[in-house]
């Protein structure tokens, strides 16, 4: 400490800074940097459980640790608030002028901590974007880009960064939130003279057998059961179901059913598979415009 002192005394003759000021900025910085290297550490160890875990675990530990790191800077400069605030409350109106943006994506970031409109692993969409999120920063977060094609909802590669002010000012999809599965459709066009209750049955067999498919209602009911009476969300049915429509010369069966956003393509390429065998085999009769 008196190492620190004597240098503040040598920086004071040169700067003409007072030598406490000098003194308790040195010390703030050796405070920051001490913080700066456990949080390095800390990646480290996190690092070593991988995934989402590590991610959060990590991010966490860096909330806390700037948490201490304020702390400590009080103390420091504790008798001296009173002469700062007034040069701070000057300063401070300045900056929140040029920096109002950064100031709004800052607490946008708290909101989404707070919320948690979406997270981790999330897929969202907003703007015609979709994607898979990645990262969670103060400012800004990032998401990994999915085709925007129903038919090729797989990652680009591309990483996107947003601004965190999105989630408070434009409307997000979250395809994750409270249970992981969406509805989707898949269309099976036929001639007017098959059988509809026999392909029915077919369908049925077809979709049923997916190993993804079927055991998604029973994961749903759970996922139900525990869901925040904040929200009512209720299907009576969970398990696929068909329906059929005479459009013009032909007739559409439409497969409704539940599925992970990230395995819907699997799926479809699994029905797909399956109905051109059966197509080819003449078991059913496919429609082609």
């Amino acid at each position: 400490m008196d190492y620190l002192r004597a240098f503040s005394n040598f920086l004071e003759t040169i700067t003409g800074i007072n030598q406490e000021y000098i003194f308790l900025f040195i010390l703030s910085l050796l405070a920051f940097m001490i913080i700066k290297l456990i949080s390095f550490f800390f990646k480290k160890i996190f690092e070593l459980l991988g995934g989402k875990r590590g991610y959060v675990y990590y991010q966490r530990s860096n909330i806390v640790l700037n948490i201490i790191l304020i702390i400590i800077i009080f103390i420091f400069w504790d008798s001296y608030l009173d002469n700062i605030i007034t040069v701070i409350s000057f300063v401070s109106a300045a900056l929140t002028l040029a920096l109002r943006e950064i100031i709004f994506n800052f607490f946008a970031g708290i909101y989404i901590r707070a919320k948690k409109p979406f997270d981790i692993d999330d897929r969202i969409e907003f703007k015609n974007i979709k994607g898979d999120v990645i990262a969670i920063h103060r400012f800004d977060f990032e998401i990994l880009e999915v085709g925007t094609n129903i038919n090729a909802e797989q990652s680009t590669g591309r990483v996107i960064n947003v601004p965190n002010s999105v989630a408070l000012t434009e409307p997000i999809v979250n395809y994750a939130k409270d249970f992981k599965y969406i509805w989707n459709e898949i269309t099976v066009k036929t001639p007017l003279d098959i059988d509809s209750d026999e392909m029915k049955k077919i369908l049925y067999g077809v979709i049923n057998s997916n190993e993804v498919v079927k055991r998604i209602p029973a994961k749903m009911r759970a996922t139900m059961e525990k869901m925040s009476i904040d929200q009512r969300i209720y299907y009576n049915k969970l398990e696929p179901i068909i329906y059929l429509r005479v459009v013009d010369s032909h007739i559409e069966f439409y497969i409704r059913y539940l599925v992970h956003p990230k395995k819907n393509r699997y799926v479809e390429d699994d029905v797909w598979s399956k109905l051109l065998i059966l197509n080819k085999e003449g078991k059913i009769k496919l429609y082609v415009d």
